[in-house]
This record gives structure tokens, C-alpha cells and sequence, in this order.
């Protein structure tokens, strides 16, 4: 990792969680991890910290959020024992993940719910336990101890505000298509619900969409059956609540003929090339750094049984079973064409290498990225 990742790594921390700090699997393919040292501000003997994460269809989990929460636990305590599971996209399997952490002896939980209304049988077992549960990215029902995420309704409405930015003019001359996220995830709820505040009354919607388990297979299918039933000539613009999705939009667009404005959300490399050659207007950028990092500390202070830091609790939320718990809501940021070298290059998330593969040498040219 170079400096300048270092010091951009820490200030997006210090500014998004404040001073105090943003694999396909089984449960039999579960890893525990040890090491030898004294935890710093933890009781002795090793931190048991379960991770489970929900699927690995979006690159950032495997990518990002694993190892970036590893390496925080291991630096706030170094002999953390962490036992790392996948669901791959099956609520059942996450389930029998979580009985699998409680037998191991984990006393934290970091979940990221694959179905946040399922998992919350779960949840109640690990609260029944003693075992504390840090809800992940999604706010999981049950009586949750803690939550980290983005403002998923800010993130709707960032996307939708862009749509109709990009849309302009042409607004009043035809439709637009909504493709939302899974009904099993209350972020997609958010994002669905922060993108009308922004696009009713603006632009008139053709054909709305939830896509289960944000299947780009699907997001194809529903994009293609959208664009068949409004006409092409009369589609102005897609909303795609992320980019895997988008990715099959894409896709469903150049078969139909036609490059409208798509939106999208979590800054895979594949959607910052997307924008590059117009193919995709936006992105939604989570800073994933400060996440993580709240994540971590969350699990050490309630694995040691330590007071919880003011700082990366700033705030509370309300899950779906009414149960309220503390909070860290941070801030995301929209990426487009005129600042990927300003975000997502600067931050480290990718090098101008690895965006600028030869099939975008000239795009990243055109764009100033090299």
C-alpha cells in the first residue's frame, strides 16, 4: 500500500467515523484465523469474531470488505480469532452459518444478511447466547446490538438526481425504466425509496422493477422486457440501483440499439470503464475504508466488553422488527466521468492501470486519467 493510499485511506476514516476512527462459501467453508499478541483495550485471551457476508456476485465483498475488516481486527487486536463465512446468496445457508459461529464460540457477530426478515430467527438465538451481533451494510431484523452502513436513502436519492440531470431536455419525450434491488434487502428498499423522491413528477416511469437477489441476469431480462413494451425510441433513461445490474443493462441496451442514461452504485472497476466510453453515466462510490473500520471496532470494543466509542456510533436506526439500535449512517459520493481520478483513484480503490486496460486507452485519455 503507497503513502498517499495510507494518508487517503485515514482521512476518509477520520472524516466519515470521526477522531475515536467507512468467496463462495458454506458453513463448512468457514476460516478461523489466530495469532499471538496482546490486544490493546481488550479482556485476555483471543477475540472469537464471526464474519459473514452475503454473497459474492458484487465484487466489493471478496474485494474490499473482507480484507478490510480483517486487517482492522488484527490491528485493534492481533491475536483476533476471525471466522469468515459466505452465503452466497442463500438466506438457508446463512442460517446455518450463524448456529455454526455460536457453536465455534464466537462472542461477535458481523452479519451482512443475505434476507434481513429471515435472518432475524437467527439473530434473536445469538442475542439468546450473550453473542453480540453488529449488523453490516444491511440493517438486519432482530435485536441487532449495532449498525454500520451508508444513508441508502441519500444513495436513491443521489442516483435518481442524476438520471434526471442526464436526462434533461429529453424528459418530456418519453420514459423511463426503474430496476431496482432485491425485496429481501431493506438497503434496496432505501434506494428505491430515496430515488422516487428525487425522479417523481420529473420524468414519468414506463416500467418499474424489483429484481430478486440483484440478479444481472435478471436485470437483463426486466431491461430488455422494459425497453420491448415502452419502444425503444421512447426510452430516455434507466435507473439501476447498482452495477452489477447495470452491467446486464448494458447489455439489454446495445442489444435494443439504443444509449440512454444508467445509473449505478458501489464503484465496481467495471462500471468506472463503463463510464468512461458512455455506456453507464454514474456510479455510487461507498468509501468502503471507514466502513470497515467502524465494523471492526464496533466488534472488538463488544467481543472485550468495552463502552463503544461515541464517535462510531453517532447516531441510531430502526430495523424492520422495531428494535433501535446504535448507529453509523456515513456519507456516500457520486462518481462520474469528470471525477474518477479525484475518488476512486485518489482513495486507492483502483490504480489508472487497471481502469486503462488497452479496450479504454482512449477513454482514459479523453477523460485525463493519463
Amino acid at each position: 500500500m503507497t503513502n498517499a493510499l495510507r494518508r487517503a485511506l485515514a482521512v476518509a476514516a477520520v472524516l466519515s467515523v470521526g477522531a475515536g476512527l467507512a468467496s463462495c462459501g458454506s458453513a463448512k467453508q468457514s476460516t478461523g484465523t489466530t495469532s499471538s499478541g496482546t490486544a490493546s483495550g481488550t479482556a485476555a485471551g483471543a477475540v472469537k469474531i464471526g464474519l459473514l457476508l452475503p454473497e459474492t456476485k458484487t465484487t466489493r465483498y471478496e474485494q474490499f470488505d473482507r480484507p478490510l475488516i480483517e486487517q482492522k481486527i488484527k490491528e485493534l487486536a492481533p491475536n483476533a480469532q476471525i471466522d469468515y463465512y459466505n452465503a452466497n446468496q442463500d438466506a438457508t445457508t446463512q442460517q446455518t452459518q450463524v448456529d455454526t459461529a455460536l457453536t465455534k464460540g464466537d462472542k461477535v457477530l458481523i452479519l451482512d444478511p443475505v434476507d434481513s426478515k429471515s435472518i432475524q430467527s437467527s439473530v434473536q438465538k445469538a442475542h439468546d447466547a450473550g453473542v453480540k451481533v453488529v449488523s453490516y451494510d444491511r440493517l438486519a431484523q432482530g435485536p441487532v446490538d449495532t449498525y454500520v452502513s451508508f444513508d441508502n436513502h441519500k444513495v436513491g436519492q443521489l442516483q435518481g438526481q442524476a438520471l434526471v440531470a442526464a436526462v434533461g431536455d429529453k424528459a418530456g419525450a418519453g420514459q423511463i425504466i426503474m430496476i431496482n434491488g432485491s425485496p429481501t434487502d431493506p438497503n434496496a428498499a432505501d434506494f428505491k425509496a430515496g430515488a422516487h423522491s428525487a425522479i417523481d413528477g420529473k420524468l414519468k416511469i414506463g416500467k418499474e422493477y424489483d429484481t430478486p437477489q440483484w440478479d444481472p441476469n435478471i436485470a437483463n431480462q426486466e431491461a430488455a422486457a422494459g425497453i420491448t413494451a415502452i419502444g425503444a425510441n421512447n426510452v430516455v433513461g434507466i435507473y439501476s440501483a447498482n452495477d452489477g445490474m447495470a452491467a446486464g443493462i448494458a447489455t439489454a441496451q446495445k442489444a435494443a440499439g439504443i444509449n440512454v442514461p444508467l445509473t449505478g452504485q458501489d464503484a465496481q472497476l467495471d462500471a468506472i470503464q463503463r463510464i468512461l466510453i458512455g455506456t453507464q453515466t454514474m456510479t455510487i462510490y461507498k468509501p468502503f475504508k471507514p466502513e470497515t473500520d467502524a465494523a471492526a471496532e464496533m466488534a472488538v470494543s463488544l467481543a472485550s466488553g468495552a463502552t463503544l466509542n461515541p464517535t462510531v456510533v453517532p447516531t441510531t436506526a430502526t430495523n424492520g422488527s422495531n428494535h433501535k439500535t446504535l448507529a453509523n449512517l456515513i456519507t456516500p459520493v457520486v462518481v462520474n466521468k469528470d471525477n474518477i481520478k479525484t475518488t476512486v483513484v485518489q482513495d486507492g480503490l483502483y490504480t489508472v492501470a487497471q481502469i486503462c486496460t488497452p479496450d479504454y486507452a482512449a477513454a482514459c485519455t479523453a477523460a485525463g486519467l493519463q
